[in-house]
């Protein structure tokens, strides 16, 4: 089976979100030319928070960062090391970049004075009013072992399990249609949530932001540290929440695609609707995004409120068309800056393509057979 690809993007990518501080600028300056982090974790180092400062860039990114720095620079104030990161940062970030960055802020700004919030206790993390007891015991026992008996995994790298409260469900979906409703009375003109989704909404846009961190880095990021830390499972340090609306009058499917992500979260809230299976088919590298699909990758999944999908954002997928009613659905894209700088200079498989993996083990096998019939011919038997 082989189909096109599409790269699913959202519109205004949410930035990884940076003060900047002249301290420590005899070290930096000495180290100018040779700012660069380390290949390795410091897994023992605690890093810095850098929360309540006013960042360009997601403080998660800096707390990420630190343990990549070199070891000289670790014993430094929390300023040097900002400033020494930052400058990184900006090397990989062009001008035009920055400016899209600062255009998103004033752009949520916009909203976020505007915009009244329905049910407020959304907007900070309730853990105990959020999730399923199930959940929250295997994310408080931190273990493989309780990840898994929660978890069903239907296909390799798919798990799927119980995670939102009926309640919240109901809560998240109120206060989607009561931005919605301020939006058409506004007329206000907002960014939709990818390129490929006509409806819906960026919840990060109308202060959500915070609390969809939260989620990311204390409930997923312990997940994909156990079960995807080949694709930066264990560096997550940015996201883009949102929520997708299928239905009548909305959109009906989504196309076969990869998401910009390393990681994704998708979670149906509700309501009563039919069709609109997932359908999953492999993960792929850039390289091999539209080869064929073997038997064992393929996987149909019918959504349920309040379970969710976890899988890696390389995983191509799509939705089958909702037939009736009207399906929401919230997806957490979770990145990895750390990853996505290594992987430019990855060798030549990916541990995590089926194809890569495929095409490594078919030239073992043509390396194995050249060398036994070498070494029959020296002895001088008979190849087979």
């Amino acid at each position: 089976m082989s189909l096109e690809v599409t790269r699913k993007e959202n519109q205004q990518p949410t930035p990884p979100t940076g003060g900047h501080n002249g301290n420590g600028m005899a070290l930096l300056q000495s180290m100018a030319t040779t700012h660069r982090l380390r290949l390795n974790p410091n897994t023992e180092h605690k890093p810095e928070s850098y929360e309540g400062l006013h960042l360009e860039f997601s403080p998660l990114l800096f707390s990420s960062l630190e343990r990549y720095l070199p070891p000289l620079m670790l014993s430094h104030s929390r300023d040097s090391k900002l400033h020494y990161m930052r400058d990184i940062i900006l090397r990989y970030s062009p001008e035009g970049e920055r400016t899209r960055v600062q255009k998103q802020r004033e752009y949520r700004q916009k909203i976020i004075s505007h915009y009244q919030p329905l049910h407020r206790e959304l907007y900070a993390m309730h853990a105990t009013n959020f999730f399923a007891p199930s959940f929250l015991k295997a994310i408080n026992e931190n273990k493989e072992e309780s990840f898994r008996s929660i978890m069903a995994e239907p296909t390799q790298g798919v798990f799927t399990f119980e995670m939102l409260q009926p309640h919240f469900c109901e809560l998240l979906l109120s206060e989607v249609e009561n931005f919605e409703k301020w939006v058409h009375e506004t007329k206000f003109r907002i960014m939709r949530p990818n390129t490929m989704n006509k409806f819906g909404a960026v919840l990060d846009d109308f202060g959500l932001e915070t609390m969809l961190g939260k989620l990311m880095e204390d409930f997923i990021r312990p997940i994909s540290k156990v079960f995807f830390s080949d694709v930066g499972g264990s560096t997550l340090d940015s996201h883009h929440g949102f929520v997708v609306e299928y239905g009548i009058n909305r959109d009906v499917e989504l196309g076969f695609h990869v998401d910009d992500s390393e990681v994704t979260l998708n979670v149906c809230l509700g309501k009563q609707f039919s069709g609109g299976d997932l359908f999953f088919r492999g993960v792929r590298c850039d390289k091999h995004v539209n080869t064929e699909t073997q038997s064992d990758e393929i996987l149909d999944y019918s959504h349920v409120p309040g379970r969710a999908v976890l899988h890696r954002g390389r995983h191509r997928h799509g939705a089958r068309a909702t037939t009736s009613g009207h399906r929401v659905n919230l997806l957490l894209w979770c990145r990895s800056s750390v990853f996505r700088e290594l992987r430019k200079y990855q060798k030549d498989f990916s541990s995590w393509c089926g194809e890569c993996q495929r095409e490594k083990k078919e030239r073992q096998r043509v390396s194995i057979a050249a060398t036994k019939q070498e070494l029959l011919k020296r002895e001088g038997k008979p190849a087979t």
